[in-house]
């Protein structure tokens, strides 16, 4: 069975939110289905979109598990954005989430070191 994705993100200063994530994911969106949505393709039919909801902006939570999660990491950081938050689990799995504008939430995880 095929596993396809396409998570939403609602923002609020869709124009804003557009630069922001053109940071995080260190690219263009891949497509734009209107004027209020921008689209990333993130691997083969798995997709993250931020539209422009301004009365749901900042409840998305998404984790996003990454091969190598401090090159990711790096690449962020050299594109301008921190992390809000670091954490590292009991089983050694590790997190590194960033928040938006909007503060909706954007975690990176990887496998322990």
């Amino acid at each position: 069975m095929a596993l396809e994705l396409f998570a939403g993100i609602p923002v609020a200063d869709y124009a804003a939110a557009l630069v922001w994530y053109e940071r995080l994911f260190g690219s263009l969106p891949a497509f734009f289905p209107n004027d209020t949505e921008a689209v990333w393709e993130l691997a083969e039919h798995r997709y993250v979109y931020v539209e422009h909801l301004p009365e749901r902006a900042g409840h998305a939570l998404h984790t996003l598990f990454v091969d190598d999660l401090d090159t990711r990491v790096a690449g962020i950081a050299d594109r301008g954005l921190k992390p809000a938050v670091r954490e590292t689990y009991s089983n050694g799995v590790r997190k590194v989430t960033y928040r938006d504008p909007d503060g909706n939430e954007i975690g990176f995880g990887g496998a322990p070191l």
